[in-house]
């Protein structure tokens, strides 16, 4: 046992007081004794063991249900360090502000000691941390999300080590006027008070993965990525592995568990992540990802046989569904399940519903936590200590025009340049409007701990340090025509475009891409869209790039770039005046 692990929960339960102070040791006696006691307590419900055995049904306040990014703050010393597109507190007025809301936070509630790891228990990129929690349904979710209990702490006693990432998180009383997550990059904690819901309160998560990870990252030379990795083998028999990164609900959990419609053929897809990467400079030189979680926390509304049917079937069992809806034989439903709402169904707060009412059965930000080794496309690559080497690098998100469906950078730093200037449509996976263009770096914006122009730098630097740095690509499968309508059909037919995008890396198909001036497209006859019923209207639409759009595109990117000031590496400034120029539209530059 750590001694400094001892020493800080009793620092922190003098201040919480708790009932009682449990170590977690991540056995399966545990969790069952945990789940039936939270199912006594009403916290969850089992379902019927028949269509979904070992699995139960979580309902949140209806106020806390999705990320909080306006209650979200980075407390660096400096504001600069956390930069324009953080919320920043002081880590005095955190302690005056914030603190005072932990003081006996926990009376009547038991702290639970949550030791995990975020990697595979044996890779030497894998990193420990220690939340402590009055929330048993965190435990829960923690359990499948990581690798939870006496491993993690096993890991520091072997190593030696006494490098953990503490994070202390309390449900406070759920009020939003008293909910704040905040982290401390310097010290490398975290801080979380007043929610419940996953993505605030599972502290491995977005908190460590990403937010502190990303630190981490920048002062120890490897990257923390909001990304899926995914394996692509084709018939041929190589292998190669690409990252994703899009911003929440855009599909990264659907491209990551794809079921090919061509795995007859031999191209097949599996899975090694489907949110966050920790990517390192291999010893080839080329860039390495781990996968540093061990579960799935994914969007149910939308998810079906028919759009991800590796998911569907991950879910089956050993689930914990979080605000969908429930059926009287104790299944669940979501909208966009392979069925229609059955009568006498419990809408995700427990009342009674029917489509007359207008609202939504299951919140549209409702979750499924279920262990990646549910998945039946799970790579055999997913746990491995050094990682799988990147070829390729995706940045997507929803947008209804000027995006094609996929391009590629004309180097690493245009394609830093593409990642830095994305942009996506808002999701219910935040709270706030939905369906708002906004720029999201890297599909980072939520998750970057530090100052965003510096991590841009980083990313540059990254690929400096990479002797074979991955291609990098936009891709958008969201475009619509002029009624609204979805011009490309998505889901497991996205391999199309990821077997031009193996094309493009290995230097196939010249003839299949055009130079254009945001970067290499393919041509009408390079994207294979035999047998999917595409006019030829739809396929120019999609692989059209507009210079009235994109100067209009380009001045805005140039716009939120410019916030970052000084911070803004001037590789970045140069490829937006490279692209102002290569669309003729250098006037519109300011």
């Amino acid at each position: 046992m750590s001694a400094s692990i001892e020493r800080w929960v009793d620092e922190v339960a003098r201040t919480t007081h708790p009932d009682q102070i449990v170590w977690c040791d991540g056995s399966d006696a545990e969790i069952e004794r945990l789940n039936s006691e939270m199912v006594a307590g009403g916290t969850l419900i089992h379902l019927n063991g028949s269509k979904h055995p070992n699995s139960y049904l979580h309902r949140s306040d209806p106020q806390d249900v999705a990320r909080t990014e306006q209650l979200t703050f980075i407390c660096s010393e400096r504001p600069e360090d956390a930069g324009p597109t953080n919320n920043w507190m002081s880590p005095r007025e955190a302690q005056e502000r914030v603190w005072p809301l932990f003081s006996g936070a926990m009376k009547g509630r038991t702290m639970y000691v949550v030791p995990y790891i975020m990697g595979p228990a044996t890779a030497l990129s894998s990193r420990v941390g220690v939340e402590l929690t009055d929330s048993p349904y965190v435990v829960a979710n923690m359990r499948t999300m990581t690798r939870m209990g006496q491993v993690a702490l096993d890991r520091l006693e072997r190593t030696g080590s006494d490098d953990w990432v503490p994070g202390i998180h309390s449900m406070g009383d759920l009020s939003p006027v008293r909910r704040f997550i905040l982290h401390f990059p310097e010290t490398r904690t975290i801080w979380s008070v007043g929610s419940g819901y996953g993505g605030n309160a599972l502290l491995g998560k977005k908190c460590f993965a990403l937010r502190i990870a990303s630190v981490m990252g920048r002062d120890q030379g490897w990257m923390a990525e909001h990304m899926l990795i995914l394996e692509l083998s084709s018939p041929e028999g190589d292998v190669m592995y690409i990252a994703g990164a899009f911003p929440s609900a855009c599909g990264k959990t659907n491209l990551a568990m794809l079921r090919s419609p061509l795995e007859h053929e031999g191209w097949r897809v599996r899975t090694v992540g489907e949110d966050i990467a920790w990517i390192h400079v291999g010893a080839d030189g080329r860039l390495w990802a781990i996968n540093p979680e061990s579960g799935y926390f994914g969007v149910a509304p939308g998810t079906s046989s028919k759009t991800n049917p590796n998911a569907m079937a991950s879910v089956r069992q050993d689930t914990i569904f979080t605000n969908v809806a429930l059926t009287p034989e104790g299944d669940v439903w979501w909208e966009g399940i392979d069925t229609p709402p059955p009568s006498g169904l419990l809408d995700w707060q427990g009342r009674a519903w029917s489509p007359s009412l207008g609202t939504p059965a299951a919140h549209p930000n409702a979750r499924f936590t279920s262990p990646a080794t549910n998945n039946p496309a799970l790579s055999a690559q997913w746990e491995d200590s050094e990682g799988v080497p990147l070829s390729a690098i995706l940045f997507g998100g929803r947008r209804a025009r000027t995006i094609p469906i996929v391009s590629q950078s004309f180097s690493w730093q245009h394609g830093v340049y593409m990642g830095a200037s994305m942009a996506s449509e808002t999701t219910a996976a935040a709270t706030g409007q939905v369906g708002v263009v906004r720029r999201d770096p890297m599909a980072m914006l939520p998750f970057c701990g530090y100052n965003m122009g510096d991590y841009f730098g980083h990313w540059l630097e990254m690929g400096a340090n990479a002797a074979i740095p991955p291609a990098v690509f936009q891709v958008n499968w969201f475009r619509r025509d002029a009624d609204g309508r979805f011009l490309w059909p998505g889901f497991g037919e996205n391999l199309r475009v990821l077997r031009w995008v193996r094309d493009q890396v290995l230097g196939r198909n010249p003839a299949g891409a055009r130079e254009t001036p945001i970067g290499i497209v393919p041509t009408a006859q390079g994207l294979d869209v035999d047998g999917l019923n595409l006019s030829s209207v739809a396929l120019n639409e999609l692989l059209s790039v507009d210079r009235g759009d994109w100067a209009s595109e380009a001045d805005e990117q140039g716009s939120f770039l410019d916030q970052f000031g000084d911070h803004l590496p001037d590789e970045l400034r140069r490829e937006h005046r490279a692209l102002l120029d290569r669309l003729g539209a250098v006037a519109a530059s300011r």
